[in-house]
């Protein structure tokens, strides 16, 4: 490494290493880490869960010391003065301490006080951050009341509440919807340009990574790669492919695709499905039968996300999914709706969450909810699950009403929670046990299903360890294998995959691919506009209120211009919530 870029560098880890010992194992979150972050850009840590990225981020906070080589932060070693470099960056972790309790102007008083923020400097402060994240109008809400992305833009708000020189930012959007995310990115952009600071932001969104102007990929701690987005992706010119079979559904193809020899990758963009091949070549689909003639491969340009699944499964060998076949669900099948609902509202006090939603869910179908933060899809999800009753309106599911058996409809639904419901403190084979007789399962179907589980969503080698101490995406496998410890015919699924490297998330799809196929009915909610696709329709939520029903091309096509003619799902979005947002705006003119 030259030395006139490194005296002048945002961040230099030279030779890194960090290791953490979980009961008689010893983890290398880091290991022989040497990169350089250079000063007013915005550099992008990437990679799966279990990569090192927190652990970086960390150690450059100085919250932690590394166990070899050296960090330099502004030119500070981290190692003499952590407390130096804290006083020179902002820091936000993934999940940001906000006092829920406490207002928005009242949770910027408590950083300020922490950061020494002196008082007759703060008012002219508080009006540049609440302007530059748009929360001037809340000052006086508490942070409890707030959206999921308006919590996240209060957090960057007190993490920027003094100037820092360098912006930690550690998945700053997980878990907050297309227009919240879009609105964070505008406020990382200004803050380069603007002020000149330097960002270094860990991101689940490989989309976000060709926002970057610099990338640095981790895989289990090792440094794979550094350069901009078009470093990676520049050699798999050629390997990229967009296929379409008329007659055949996407999800179907994606599955058939999948499994052919030299694919790396597939997955369903918007109405076809995107193939990267180990060699420059297009997939040989010969092999399929009953494809008929209709098929159309095109190349297109490889993405940042088309490297970075290259890269991780280059030299693997891939294996189809070992997840045994569900039973066909026991209710009859047939076409008829598994969910029915009608004019649902949920009321908390005066404030309605839920005003008149109405939608079916036909069985074995993958249906999307959608919305907004705060838009009222986990409150229309807990009514559904019987986790919370409804104001008024008629729910049914798998034949139930909700109103009167909730108890007879919870034994036919799976459901994984948002927050992943495991007991962190229990092992995975105690999860297991204890999620099998919560359902009421006897022991010889007991002992069958905790082995189906721990075989086919392979956690047989984690099976004595703490869920806890599990990396995320195996936790997200441990929370689907309890969901469907018995065999469900619907299957709930709250944000699921929210957080999740995008390995563990085309594992997810797959799995809930084949049980699809199976005839099991999933209903998901997801920010992730990529994923709606792989649902069969779609219901997006604003206000509590429907804003849009139909199938992902049907949402697509109103978008469809000369200047935009194949509009992504996340343009659907948007277009949709910023049409309502200008009507609201149109109906409260005087």
């Amino acid at each position: 490494m030259a030395e006139a870029p490194l005296a002048d560098a945002a961040l230099v880890l030279e030779n890194v290493g960090k290791a953490f010992r979980s009961g008689k194992r010893i983890i290398r979150a880091l290991d022989g880490v040497s990169l350089v972050a250079e000063p007013g850009k915005v550099t992008g840590l990437i990679g799966a869960d279990g990569a090192g990225k927190t652990t970086l981020m960390r150690l450059a906070a100085g919250l932690l010391r590394v166990d070899a080589g050296s960090i330099r932060v502004l030119g500070i070693d981290v190692a003499d003065a952590p407390l130096q470099v804290q006083s020179a960056i902002g820091y936000m972790p993934q999940r940001f301490g906000l006092y829920e309790d406490l207002s928005v102007r009242e949770n910027l008083d408590l950083y300020a006080d922490l950061q020494g923020v002196p008082t007759e400097e703060r008012p002219d402060r508080y009006a540049e951050l609440l302007r530059l994240v748009g929360l001037a109008p809340f000052t006086k809400r508490l942070a409890g009341r707030l959206s999921g992305g308006m919590k996240q833009k209060l957090g960057l708000a007190c993490t920027l509440v003094r100037p820092p020189r360098l912006l930690l930012l550690d998945e700053p959007t997980v878990g907050v919807d297309p227009v919240s995310r879009r609105e964070l990115w505008s406020i990382v952009y200004r803050l380069v340009r603007d002020q000149g600071t330097s960002v270094l932001l860990s991101t689940a969104y490989l989309d976000e990574a060709e926002r970057c102007d610099d990338v640095i990929l981790l895989h289990q701690g090792r440094l794979l790669g550094q350069g901009p987005p078009s470093a990676f992706s520049g050699p798999l010119v050629g390997h990229s492919f967009l296929v379409t079979v008329g007659g055949m559904s996407k999800r179907s193809l994606q599955t058939r695709i999948s499994g052919l020899p030299g694919v790396l990758d597939a997955v369903i963009q918007g109405e076809r499905v995107r193939v990267v091949m180990r060699e420059p070549a297009p997939p040989d689909l010969s092999a399929l039968e009953g494809l008929g003639k209709c098929i159309d491969v095109h190349p297109v340009e490889p993405s940042f996300e088309d490297a970075f699944v290259s890269r991780l499964r280059s030299g693997l060998t891939q294996r189809a999914s070992v997840t045994p076949p569900m039973p066909a669900p026991p209710t009859g099948g047939g076409e008829g709706a598994a969910i029915s609902v009608e004019g649902a509202k949920r009321r908390f006090g005066d404030f309605y969450a839920v005003k008149g939603v109405s939608f079916e869910v036909r069985r074995g179908e993958v249906f999307g909810l959608l919305g907004a933060n705060g838009a009222g899809k986990t409150t229309t999800f807990r009514m559904l699950c019987g986790l919370l009753p409804a104001s008024e309106g008629r729910l049914q599911v798998a034949g139930h009403d909700l109103r009167r058996a909730a108890a007879r409809a919870r034994g036919r639904i799976g459901y994984m929670a948002q927050r992943f419901s495991l007991y962190g403190n229990l092992t995975v084979a105690q999860n297991l046990r204890f999620f099998a007789g919560a359902y009421g399962l006897r022991r010889p179907a007991r002992r069958a299903r905790i082995r189906w589980a721990l075989e086919g969503f392979d956690l047989a080698a984690y099976a004595d360890r703490a869920s806890s101490d599990l990396p995320l995406g195996y936790k997200q496998r441990l929370a689907m294998a309890a969901a469907l410890m018995h065999e469900p015919d619907i299957l709930f699924l709250d944000e699921p995959t929210s957080g999740v490297d995008p390995l563990a998330r085309r594992e997810f799809w797959h799995r809930i691919n084949l049980l699809a196929e199976q005839g099991v009915t999933v209903l998901v909610t997801t920010h992730f506009m990529d994923e709606a696709n792989y649902c069969d329709r779609l219901l997006i939520m604003a206000d509590g209120e429907t804003l849009a029903q139909g199938t992902p091309a049907e949402m697509k096509s109103r978008f469809r211009t000369a200047e935009l003619p194949d509009p992504t799902m996340e343009d659907a979005f948007i277009g949709l919530i910023e049409m309502r947002s200008s009507a609201v705006q149109e109906d409260s003119r005087p």
